[in-house]
């Protein structure tokens, strides 16, 4: 697949996701998802072979390798088995694929963390979950039904292993599904075999709005922290990390519904529990093929960036993606504001590769320097 027609395919799609998702009053769906699917799996399946070339030493730039890329542990339960990890692998059914929802009604709130095992659990009590937006039972189409609830997955490191800190993660998919078993599935899955504990978030589609998505993500942040001490982990060892339209949920979160702020920021019906107490507090970031800002548009504006109070991010991204000079110019903006931040540039890799290019161990190697220096950032 050539650079003009990777870049064609992913901004019909995000473009299509935008108009889609940013709404307080839900519209019925047309073909969104279909054609978000169909332009995603091209653009994700396909890159160009890059011959070696050698690179300045130091450099961000490198040529991805499949190397070390963490295939399903042998110890996963069948239904979280996604595969290879590797981007050549990647299918429809992989990307449609959904995880395991709780069972019976297990919740943040009424089941106790288990840190041994891979445990779902509904991130909001039944009838007490903050939205803005209208979604009925008449209103079909969408990823989700209109009775979804959002949910966590835990996966817990091995036995034995010493924790190194915790890493909340987001799929992408433009707002119209959740890429797990592609994005965030194998990546929880190899920073898993690299000490850290690992906690998917399953947050609102289309039709909700950025927002509301942001409020899960503080949500598991916070059932993170307050469970800290079950996990093996420092409550401020946690960071978040999205996959594209998942990395913009994280920025987000950062920007607007990080530490004290609840469902009534949303929702004046929302009644505040025991967990929102806990400061929703995030120490890292990571932006994978990913900005801070909207769908299909990174912000570069300073001083809208510096109303975060944003953590140290790291990016990750292909010099094929269409968004490639976005991913560019941000990066070189928070650096510039003193905000501390690494990055990994695959050379000729495309728009969605998952834990797939070689550049996960460097995000770890990062983000075990990022809680061992916090406290001088």
């Amino acid at each position: 697949m050539t650079k003009k027609w990777t870049a064609l395919l992913l901004a019909a799609v995000l473009a299509v996701g935008l108009s889609a998702c940013d709404t307080s009053r839900a519209e019925a769906p047309s073909s969104n998802l279909e054609s978000g699917v169909s332009a995603i799996e091209d653009a994700m399946t396909k890159r160009n072979e890059t011959e070696s070339s050698s690179f300045p030493a130091g450099s961000d730039l490198r040529i991805g390798t499949s190397a070390d890329t963490v295939a399903t542990p042998n110890d996963f339960p069948a239904a979280y088995n996604y595969g290879t990890g590797k981007i050549e692998d990647y299918s429809r059914t992989a990307m449609l694929q959904k995880m395991p929802e709780p069972v019976d009604n297990a919740t943040v709130l009424n089941t106790s963390a288990d840190p041994n095992h891979i445990q779902a659990l509904y991130l909001w009590e039944e009838g007490n979950v903050p939205a803005k937006t209208q979604f009925t039972a008449a209103m079909t189409g969408y990823f989700d039904n209109w009775d979804f609830r959002p949910y966590v997955t835990a996966i817990p490191v091995r036995t034995g292993v010493q924790p190194k800190g915790a890493v909340v993660l987001m799929a992408g998919g433009a707002y119209q599904f959740r890429g797990n078993y592609t994005d965030s599935l194998p990546t929880a899955a190899a920073l898993r075999e690299l000490g850290f504990q690992t906690f998917i978030v399953d947050y609102r589609l289309s039709p909700y709005s950025q927002e509301e998505g942001a409020l899960d993500v503080a949500r598991a942040v916070r059932f993170v922290r307050q469970n800290a001490d079950v996990y093996g982990i420092d409550p401020d060892d946690i960071a978040v990390m999205g996959f594209s339209a998942g990395g913009i949920q994280a920025g987000e979160f950062l920007m607007h519904y990080d530490e004290d702020v609840n469902g009534t920021a949303l929702d004046e019906s929302y009644v505040p529990d025991a967990l929102d107490a806990v400061p929703a507090h995030a120490s890292a970031a990571g932006m994978i093929y990913s900005f801070y800002g909207r769908l299909s548009v990174g912000n570069m504006d300073p001083d809208w960036l510096a109303e975060g109070d944003l953590p140290p991010t790291f990016y990750v991204y292909g010099t094929e993606d269409p968004f490639y000079r976005q991913f560019q110019q941000q990066y070189d903006v928070i650096r510039n504001m003193g905000i501390s931040a690494g990055r990994i540039v695959l050379n000729s890799w495309p728009h969605g590769f998952g834990s797939d290019g070689g550049w996960v161990n460097d995000y770890a190697a990062w983000l075990e320097s990022v809680f061992a220096n916090k406290e001088e950032s």
